[in-house]
């Protein structure tokens, strides 16, 4: 596989704040990289950094060889799903997923429809596409959400704590999209707290804690015999609340 993202010493401030120190990643082509790391550890802001929703202070970021520039042609290479779905609330899921492949890429609209379609099939909503965002469930919300990103056929998929905001029966559904999505060779970097899905999913974990990165490893490596004491302490926190959980 060859190389798809290269992020090399990146660095992100704010203000005085160092949210991300001397960051450097590779994301190769078909690659599934998963993100772990307490919350406000800088996970979602690296992916901001990639997506250029984030302006950085040092280092550099690589598509296909290209840098990423806000504004880039080359930044449709990347596409996001976020924690909020972010669908506009006065158009019908159809309308909402075909804006910006025929208004920005000046695609045909035909086409493009039809595209949809086949993604909405494949994430089990073809019965939606003329619902409005507030008759969906949450679940559904996020379902659009992710083919509206792979509409604009994306090299690179970034996926930000995309179950944080739905219920716990909600999540599964949304996962199992995400997985298939890897099953299909989709190259994805994913922010997640949910670690049985990281387990299940990555060919690598990343752990970033403080703004750096404290650990690289293969899942299994990663949660069955750490190479950090932090990695372990991490770890340990969520088995706890997981055994705490069961108990209550």
């Amino acid at each position: 596989m060859s190389d798809l993202l290269e992020i090399k010493h990146l660095t992100k401030r704010f203000g005085e704040n160092s949210v991300l120190e001397d960051i450097n990643i590779t994301v190769r082509k078909g690659e599934v990289v998963v993100i772990l790391g307490p919350s406000g550890c800088g996970k979602s802001t690296l992916l901001r950094c990639i997506n250029a929703l984030e302006d950085t202070q040092g280092g550099e970021m690589l598509i296909d060889g290209e840098p990423i520039v806000k504004g880039g042609k080359n930044m449709r290479k990347v596409g996001m799903v976020f924690q909020s779905y972010d669908l506009f609330p006065h158009l019908n899921v159809l309308a909402n997923i075909t804006l910006a492949p025929v208004k920005v890429m000046k695609r045909d609209k035909e086409q493009v429809q039809e595209e949809a379609r086949e993604l909405l099939k494949r994430v089990g909503l073809s019965d939606k596409e003329k619902s409005l965002p507030r008759e969906l469930s949450g679940g559904q919300k996020q379902r659009v959400a992710i083919v509206r990103a792979l509409i604009m056929q994306p090299e690179l998929l970034l996926f930000d704590e995309v179950t944080a905001a739905l219920d716990p029966e909600m999540v599964r559904e949304v996962l199992e999209v995400v997985l298939d999505l890897a099953k299909q060779g989709k190259t994805m970097m994913i922010v997640t707290h949910e670690m049985q899905f990281a387990r299940a999913i990555a060919d690598r974990i990343i752990m970033i804690d403080g703004g750096r990165i404290v650990e690289e490893n293969t899942p299994e490596r990663f949660f069955t015999d750490p190479e950090t004491d932090r990695a372990r302490q991490f770890l340990n926190t969520f088995t706890y609340e997981n055994v705490h959980k069961k108990e209550q």
